[in-house]
């Protein structure tokens, strides 16, 4: 009986620590992944390809983007960063630093970070701030399904 209760006992353990291990490397993969869709929103963005920069979001009437204003669903946040950045040189170069990631539990996490963007004086001039990001895990991957993008105050 005192064996049986023993062993019973190692197993608990032995799962929890598994559990532990799973938890710890898909929050590594998540954080890695996550990085990587923003490694790619900074590229994209500096070759000056709004199309491929506005994939890392869920192309979804629910998603919300916060800025100025709030804009909801996917169409809406496009026009948005269209009539934003009309040219190459309004999107200058964007640099994203003291990035972190956050998962939320299965299927969801956070980034938060700040924004750069260096610009002529005619793009509009440099320009920075703060953001979060909703991630939500899809078939396509990690996409944005929240956006808070603050620009500082100069």
């Amino acid at each position: 009986m005192m064996v049986r209760r023993a062993a019973c006992a190692v197993l608990v353990v032995v799962a929890m620590m598994s559990a532990s291990l799973r938890a710890e490397a898909q929050g590594k993969s998540t954080d890695a992944s996550i990085r990587a869709a923003l490694a790619m929103q900074e590229a994209a963005w500096n070759k000056g390809d709004m199309d491929t920069f506005v994939t890392s979001y869920k192309n979804s009437p629910d998603i919300l983007f916060i800025g100025s204003k709030i804009n909801k669903g996917y169409a809406a946040m496009v026009a948005r960063y269209r009539a934003s950045y009309p040219t190459r040189e309004a999107m200058g170069t964007l640099t994203f630093s003291e990035v972190e990631v956050q998962p939320l539990g299965p299927g969801f996490a956070t980034a938060t970070g700040k924004f750069h963007l260096k610009r002529t004086a005619a793009g509009g001039g440099d320009a920075g701030g703060s953001w979060m990001l909703v991630f939500e895990k899809t078939p396509q991957g990690w996409k944005v399904v929240r956006d808070v993008t603050m620009a500082a105050k100069p």
